[in-house]
């Protein structure tokens, strides 16, 4: 009987602060400008990946979700695993006769994310980042998560960020290779873990517009991009990195909301214009503006900051002892179905996986006609979640290959 050569790993989501949008060079995928995320905790959002090679298989495959996900030529995914073989082959069988000539054979890969693919929740992300992880500890590479990042990278830019946990700055690099645009851990989570995050899902559905697609519109028809990226995004960065280090969340939000704004004035800049953001976008957007008003009138401090990606979700950062109240106000314009509040924190107890729709309130003197009241559904689903590590490498228990190397049926 053959050796097993098998490894499974998680990876989170990360929701950038400072946005990445656009690409110097769409093959290696090289930013127009460094961006800085958060991880979020992957016990509520992550990417599974299960990785085998075996001289019996012939060829590389790979099953998302249960589904067969072809592996092109010359594509990103293709990219990724022959970076990895290669890395294999480079620092452990060149290094080492007697070690198993694993670069030689095929993998099979089956990835499974927890959340919906393409909605604007960062499942590339975080599905690379597991891919990459998973066959770092099938090949028993001896590199660094920053290593790991260069090939995360060629596969989704912001899934180098998700080779770290707590606050990952991916710097843009200024090499034609490549080999100096990687993610660094600008903090770990441990360093500032009363941040947390509200995921309001107001969309599941696949983006009318990719990221992909978007960003090079983006970068081939808008002046604001030019201006962004000379003139806006290296203060931010280390304004970011200065507000993180010094946990001053005032200053983080204030950067996090205009970054968000300017992102998406971006988008509506291009030719023709992407709307990414719809009405129940917006309005969570002048929910957050009215709360942060209140506090500020009185003179204290921003409570909240929104940020969006490129999809309708929003975001919602805030210290711990805020998101009750802000999580309430929420639900008092956006009711929830049964079950559809991921409560996973335990902002509202027993009662609240109950009925969460009792705790909506909005505070004292609240401008409640900055936005409409909404339907059930309007938000089709809330997770309050909060910043998290980075990949985890899980047992055999739970792979996602049954003996035949195919992916086991996930209930």
């Amino acid at each position: 009987m053959s050796p097993n050569y098998q490894a499974t790993a998680s990876a989170p989501v990360n929701i950038a602060v400072i946005k990445y949008w656009g690409k110097r060079d769409t093959k290696l995928i090289l930013p127009t400008n460094s961006s800085l995320s958060v991880t979020l905790d992957q016990d509520h959002l992550r990417s599974t990946t299960t990785s085998r090679a075996d001289p019996k298989f012939t060829q590389d495959r790979l099953w998302l979700n249960g589904k067969v996900d072809e592996i092109k030529p010359d594509s990103r995914l293709e990219t990724c695993i022959t970076e990895m073989k290669r890395l294999r082959k480079k620092t452990v069988e060149d290094k080492d006769p007697k070690a198993p000539k694993l670069s030689t054979y095929h993998v099979h890969i089956a990835s499974y994310n927890n959340f919906p693919t393409a909605a604007g929740l960062a499942s590339s992300a975080s599905g690379f980042a597991a891919l990459v992880a998973s066959l770092s500890h099938l090949y028993e590479l001896p590199v660094d998560a920053s290593t790991l990042s260069l090939i995360s990278r060629q596969g989704s830019g912001s899934a180098c960020r998700s080779l770290f946990g707590g606050f990952v700055a991916w710097q843009m690099g200024t090499k034609s290779d490549g080999s100096d645009s990687l993610a660094i851990q600008v903090a770990p989570e441990s360093h500032w873990p009363e941040m947390h995050a509200l995921i309001c899902v107001v969309s599941d559905d696949k983006k009318g517009t990719s990221s992909t697609s978007g960003m090079q519109r983006t970068v081939e028809t808008s002046p604001l991009l030019q201006h962004r990226i000379k003139n806006v995004v290296p203060e931010r960065m280390e304004k970011m990195t200065r507000a993180i280090k010094d946990k001053d969340f005032d200053s983080f939000a204030k950067i996090t909301m205009a970054d968000s704004n300017q992102f998406h004035a971006v988008a509506l800049d291009t030719e023709p214009p992407i709307f990414y953001m719809n009405d129940v976008s917006r309005a969570i957007i002048a929910l957050i503006v009215e709360y942060n008003r209140l506090s500020r009138e009185n003179g204290g401090r921003y409570k909240a900051a929104y940020t969006y990606d490129a999809g309708p979700n929003a975001v919602v950062y805030a210290p711990e002892a805020n998101m009750k109240e802000i999580a309430s106000l929420i639900i008092a314009y956006f009711p929830q179905k049964a079950g559809d509040f991921k409560d996973v924190l335990g902002l509202f107890g027993a009662e609240g996986a109950k009925d969460i729709n009792k705790f909506g309130k909005v505070p004292n003197r609240f401008n409640e006609a900055v936005a409409q009241r909404f339907e059930v559904g309007a938000i089709k689903g809330l997770i309050h979640t909060k910043v998290g590590d980075g990949p985890r490498r899980l047992g055999d228990e739970e792979g996602l290959l049954n003996a035949e190397g195919l992916p086991k049926t996930l209930a």
